[in-house]
């Protein structure tokens, strides 16, 4: 046997649906500059074979080949790969922690920006606007709501709900110390809920990639909740890095019950400041700022 013929020794096999993966995220990344190479593996794969069986294919393999000659199949794809399950006032505790411990320090600033990182459908901007207006703070706040999804944003702006979500999200508004009633910020008809749509007059809804776009905005506060726990440690670290340079020192950063900066690169750019509730502080000095000072 010739040398070059010869194998240089024995490895494992890799199963071929982690090939599959590995060609349709690249594949992904290279037509569409949408970067999902980062994301969880797991959860990646489970979100893909979903995908698989609604185009009806018996492989991931047939999956890339109608991506990569069918540009119309992206926003299906897009809205398997982007999770968009939420409701308003989600975890109540959070937004009663917003209201009477963050608020009272976002006052201080003349003008604020929330950017509502992964705004999903919806529901947490309209949470965070109905409280914001209720706390006064409405008319001199801007809210950027970003997703890389186009149909999640599209349902975000519109403000749409059926009306079966409307007794859970009274529910969490009222455990979340909301001071009227919900129905006083929407009208019902029709099966659906719509939102009053002067919550938005002061909100941009914008297409953004936490895998692979820059900060474009200085924030007193970052809400991205329930986003981290879908990224590797790595785009973890690159998302938690763009929220600390979003933040001038003493912004807030808010997430979800199960993330954390905790382990993180960026572990010296916050400090704990509701830890129940997931919300944390930008430093002053973080460690990098701290070696170019010396």
């Amino acid at each position: 046997m010739d040398a070059a013929m010869r194998p240089l020794g024995r490895r494992a096999v890799e199963p071929v649906e982690d090939i599959e993966v590995d060609l349709l995220v690249e594949a992904i990344w290279r037509r569409y500059q949408y970067d999902f190479r980062d994301y969880s593996r797991a959860s990646l794969l489970r979100r893909l074979q979903r995908a698989q069986s609604h185009f009806g294919y018996p492989h991931l393999s047939s999956l890339l080949d109608r991506i990569l000659h069918d540009s119309g199949s992206l926003n299906v794809l897009i809205g398997f790969l982007t999770i968009q399950v939420s409701e308003m006032f989600r975890d109540p505790e959070y937004f009663r922690a917003i209201r009477e411990q963050v608020i009272p320090h976002l006052r201080t600033w003349p003008s604020i920006k929330v950017w509502v990182a992964g705004c999903a459908n919806g529901e947490e901007f309209y949470s965070l606007a109905i409280l914001f207006r209720e706390e006064g703070l409405e008319d001199r706040t801007l809210f950027y709501c970003t997703d890389i999804n186009p149909s999640a944003l599209a349902k975000a702006e519109a403000g749409v709900y059926e009306i079966e979500r409307i007794a859970g999200f009274s529910r969490n508004y009222g455990e979340a110390g909301g001071k009227a009633s919900l129905s006083e910020y929407y009208t019902a008809n029709y099966g659906v809920a719509r939102f009053d749509p002067t919550l938005r007059r002061r909100a941009v809804f914008a297409d953004h990639n936490l895998a692979s776009d820059a900060v474009f905005s200085e924030v007193q506060l970052v809400s991205s909740r329930n986003v981290l726990i879908y990224f590797d440690r790595a785009l973890q670290d690159r998302a938690l890095g763009l929220f600390a340079q979003s933040l001038p020192p003493g912004g807030f950063l808010g997430l979800g019950s199960k993330e954390t900066v905790h382990f993180s690169a960026e572990v010296d750019s916050f400090a704990e400041f509701a830890p129940l509730e997931k919300i944390w502080r930008r430093t002053k000095h973080d460690v990098q700022e701290a070696a170019l000072a010396e």
